[in-house]
Order: C-alpha cells, then sequence, then structure tokens
C-alpha cells in the first residue's frame, strides 16, 4: 500500500505519453481513433481500481493518520519533499476525481463508436484529447495527495494547460475567448497564492504541510498568518470561484465539451475549497479567524447572486443557457461550501467537505444530461427546448438536431428516462432530504448557527438566514427548469405523433449510474463519509489551535 497512492498519481502521466503514441497494430481495432480512446478508458479504469483498493485498505479505524505515504528529498535546500499521503480529508476527493475522469472516459470512447456513421468532425485527433484527460487527472490527484506547499502549487497549476485546451479546441461558441478568460483569472490568482506559500515556508522552515500544521513555528506570527491567508486565499478563491471572482466559470462551462464541463465542476472546483482545508485552516489559524466573516460573507452573497442568476436566466424569453444556469448554480452551492469552512467549527467543515462531494457527483451528472441533450436537439437554449414557437429552430452549432426534432418542451414524453434523469438531477441540486446535497448544505448552516469560539455568533446567525433563503431560490429555479423542459406543453402536431427524441442509451446508462447510485447511498447513509470526515477534521482543526 505505501507505494500504491505514488502509482496512481503517476499513472495517469504515463498513460498520456502512451496515449501519443503509435497504437501496436493489433491494438487499434477498427480504427486509431477508437484505440487510442479505449486507451483512455483502460488507464482511468485501472487508476479508478488502484483508487478502490486504496479505500478498501485504508485504515478506517484511524482517519485521521496520513497513510500511504511516500516521502523522499526533492530539493534539499528548501528542504521541498515529494511527499504524499492520504486521510479521511482528502481520500473522498482522490476516488471522486478517479470516477468522474473513468466515466469520462467511458462515455466518449461509446459516443464515437456511437457516432461512427456521422461526418468525422474537424479538429485535432482523439489522441491529444485522452492525453490532454490523463495529464487532467494526474494533476487533479495529485492535489489531493501532495503535502509539500510547493508540490501542491505545482499540481494546482499542472491542471490549467489541459482544461485550457480541452476549451479552446473541443468547445463550442466562444471557445477562444472563455478559454482565454479561464486561464488568465486562475493564473493570476496563482501567482498571488504561490507568494503567500513561499511566505509561509521561508518564514517556517518547511514546505511539509503535516508539519506546518501540528508543530508550533515561531515565525508564522499573527501578522504573516494574516498576509498568508490574503495571498493564498486569493488564490484558491479564483479556483473555487468564489464571488465576485468567479466570472470566468459560466464562460468556460458555456463553451467546454460535455466532459470538459463535467470533470471543471466534478473536482477541478474543489481544488480551491480543499486548499482552504488542507492549508489555511491548520497552517493558518490566526489569519483565518480574522478573514473567516468576510470570507463567510462573500460566500452569502454569491450564494444569493447565483441563485438570482439562475432565475434570471430560466425566466421565459431571457434566452438562458441550460449549460450556463447549471454554472451559475455551482456560483451557490460552492457558496456553501465556503460557509461552511469560514465557521471553522467542525460542523460547518465536515459540512463543507460532504457538500464537496455531493455537488460533484450531481453537477457532474446534470452536465451530462445537459450534453446529452444538446446531442439530440442541437440546442441548450431553454426557450427552445421548453415552448413551441414557429419562427424559432434550434441552433445549426455543434451537433446536428434530428430531422423530426420541434421546439418544444414536454420530455416526458419524448424521452422519459432522460427527462426523467434530469428532474432528479434537479431535485437532488435543490438539496432534497434524501439524496446527497441535502446534508452538505445543511451541515454548513448548523455550522452558522454555532460558529468557532472566537467568530461572532450574531454575524453567522444573519449569514445563516442569508444562505436558508438561498435554499429557497435554488428550489424555485430548479422546479423552473423542471416545468419548462420536462413537463411543458407538447408540440400539438393535430392528428400526428408528437415527434420523439432518441431516449437514454446504454453507454449513457452505464456512464450516469454510478453518479445516481452514490447520490441515493449518500442522502441515505451520510455516516459513510462523515465518518471518514470528521476524525480527520477534529485533529485538523485541533492542531492548528496548538
Amino acid at each position: 500500500m505505501q507505494f500504491l497512492l505514488a502509482l496512481i498519481v503517476v499513472g495517469p502521466l504515463v498513460g498520456a505519453v502512451a496515449a501519443l503514441l503509435p497504437a501496436p497494430p493489433g491494438l487499434k481495432g477498427k480504427s486509431p481513433d477508437q484505440a487510442v480512446l479505449r486507451h483512455g478508458v483502460t488507464v482511468t479504469g485501472a487508476v479508478l481500481v488502484a483508487a478502490v483498493v486504496l479505500a478498501l485498505g485504508f485504515d478506517h479505524d484511524h482517519p485521521s493518520k496520513m497513510q500511504a505515504t511516500t516521502d523522499i528529498s526533492w530539493i534539499p535546500a528548501l528542504d521541498v519533499r515529494i511527499h504524499l499521503g492520504i486521510d479521511g480529508i482528502s481520500l473522498p476527493l482522490l476516488v471522486l476525481t478517479a470516477l468522474l475522469t473513468f466515466l469520462c472516459a467511458l462515455y466518449s470512447y461509446f459516443k464515437q463508436q456511437h457516432q461512427r456513421l456521422a461526418p468525422r468532425a474537424e479538429g485535432p485527433s482523439p489522441k491529444a484529447f485522452v492525453a490532454l484527460i490523463l495529464v487532467l487527472e494526474s494533476g487533479t490527484l495529485a492535489t489531493f495527495a501532495v503535502l509539500d506547499l510547493l508540490l501542491f502549487f505545482l499540481a494546482f497549476e499542472m491542471v490549467l494547460i489541459p482544461m485550457y485546451f480541452l476549451i479552446a479546441r473541443w468547445g463550442g461558441a466562444q471557445r477562444a475567448q472563455s478559454a482565454w478568460k479561464f486561464i488568465l483569472y486562475t493564473l493570476l490568482g496563482s501567482v498571488v497564492m504561490l507568494l503567500g506559500l513561499l511566505l509561509i515556508g521561508l518564514r517556517s522552515g518547511t514546505f511539509d504541510m503535516v508539519a506546518l500544521a501540528t508543530d508550533n513555528h515561531p515565525g508564522l506570527t499573527k501578522s504573516v498568518q494574516v498576509i498568508a491567508v490574503l495571498a493564498i486565499g486569493i488564490g484558491l478563491a479564483v479556483k473555487t470561484p468564489m464571488w465576485p471572482l468567479h466570472s470566468w466559470l459560466p464562460d468556460a462551462h458555456t463553451a467546454a465539451p460535455t466532459v470538459g464541463s463535467v470533470l471543471l465542476a466534478g473536482v477541478l472546483l474543489k481544488m480551491g475549497t480543499y486548499g482552504f482545508i488542507r492549508i489555511l485552516l491548520p497552517i493558518a489559524p490566526d489569519g483565518m479567524r480574522t478573514f473567516a466573516p468576510y470570507l463567510a460573507a462573500f460566500a452569502v452573497v454569491g450564494i444569493i447572486y447565483g441563485s438570482l442568476a439562475c432565475l434570471a436566466l430560466a425566466r421565459p424569453g431571457a434566452k438562458g443557457d441550460l449549460k450556463r444556469l447549471i454554472a451559475y448554480s455551482s456560483v451557490g452551492h460552492m457558496g456553501f461550501v465556503l460557509l461552511g469552512i469560514s465557521t471553522m467549527s467542525p460542523t460547518g467543515v465536515n459540512g463543507a467537505l460532504f457538500a464537496n462531494i455531493a455537488h460533484g457527483l450531481i453537477t457532474g451528472l446534470l452536465f451530462f444530461l445537459v450534453g446529452a441533450l444538446k446531442d439530440r436537439t442541437g440546442t441548450s437554449d431553454l426557450d427552445a427546448l421548453s415552448r413551441p414557437s414557429p419562427d424559432h429552430r434550434p441552433s445549426t452549432s455543434g451537433s446536428a438536431a434530428p430531422d423530426s426534432f420541434q421546439p418544444g418542451a414536454a420530455l416526458y414524453g419524448k424521452a422519459p428516462r432522460l427527462g426523467g434523469l434530469l428532474a432528479f438531477g434537479a431535485v437532488a441540486s435543490l438539496g432534497l432530504p434524501g439524496l446527497a446535497g441535502f446534508w452538505g448544505e445543511m451541515l454548513a448552516l448548523f455550522g452558522a448557527f454555532e460558529p468557532a469560539d472566537e467568530l461572532s455568533r450574531p454575524a453567522y446567525l444573519t449569514f445563516m438566514a442569508i444562505a436558508a433563503f438561498g435554499t429557497l431560490l435554488t428550489a424555485a429555479y430548479m422546479l423552473i427548469v423542471v416545468r419548462r423542459v420536462c413537463m411543458g406543453p407538447a408540440v400539438d402536431g393535430g392528428a400526428r405523433q408528437t415527434p420523439r427524441l432518441a431516449d437514454v442509451h446504454g453507454y449513457e446508462l452505464a456512464s450516469w449510474t454510478p453518479l445516481v447510485a452514490l447520490t441515493v447511498l449518500a442522502g441515505l447513509w451520510p455516516a459513510a463519509l462523515l465518518g471518514l470526515t470528521d476524525p480527520a477534521v477534529q485533529q485538523l482543526l485541533a492542531g492548528g489551535k496548538s
């Protein structure tokens, strides 16, 4: 088990190099494109199996202990080490990353087979696509596994280039502008974050996260911590994203291909909030206490802002894009995660970690579903999907719509399984009790009800009330989407049958079923996840106060 974590992190990089090499003649299958996509499924599947084996071998009796560790000196002059390890905080995020990447690779492979008779789209070959997905997976896994500040920064930055090219080369309309906006925002935030990480490492004499979290370092005075939290927090807030540093996200999601949106929402956004929990809470607790009320204030503004933006997009006649709406909903959901972190209490931080996992499962499913709907109809415009209009035709960009498609809703009648899954994702996203989305938001609110002793309880009660109102707004826009897209008026075809869409294909069902099952499992059995995170959170917060 000692080197299994290192293999999980490095494996996708090796697979990315192999993806760019010519396939052996016996493995090419029907086409080179099919071979390289199958290679992506194989590598990501192997990484997922290794992650599951790692989770099964994890010592669940001591989830606060760093396990499967690797500690090798890398730059002795700066005391930078290749230090890897997992605990109850990072293990769920590691498995989530491996699962979503595998499902994206599986979806891409079978989708290519399903559309093999269609004309090949212009653009780069699948070799580059698979290699970028694998590099993205390796960087994300490394972010959750490394225990050195400089390695964390390198892994944090490693995911930017592959995501940029996924958007710029495989995205839809406005893809070039959206990709540039994504990388400029995140790179500028990362430059400031690097200064904060260097400040901590140089003043304490070490970049090791475990040592920084458990030992007292005289060089980390309150003023140093305040500066470090401000610098590092800006970089993490951009990646989360926190209002008002969020504006790159809706553009990136709207332009990204389906699997790019799934990975961006499902795992990349978690890197920012994970940094708050892993680095700032235990290493700079005095600085965090100074900024916690401001973080909470930005979080609740983000919750309300994201919900109001979604309501505006869901309004009939607004020409709202469904992918853009889900992107704005992520701003609100990640606001609950930031609110939980800002409470600096075990309940709030556990809620933040639970909400992270729930958001990855639910929003990943929603982006899969919207991508499938756009493939079938040629549009993700809510007005086109929800209201028959003789002068409106679906967009011809992207996948061509079937000849039989007409604008109009009643997805339940046209593709009942697809409509049912979309409704499931919507009610899970609004926090229906019994599904995963409920527990994270509720625990974040409970944490705000009783924040850490040093924080102002009246202020946090105000934040809790505003965030609770945000849950009502979330329910409102999600139910409007379900009513308009799934239950809207059917096309009046007279004696003719209402045109139908292709319902869920087998490969889509295989890709989406794990997300549905885990959303239900986490909702009905939250102790499975909280049993992992709570002991680790308790120790992390205690270490920060020592």
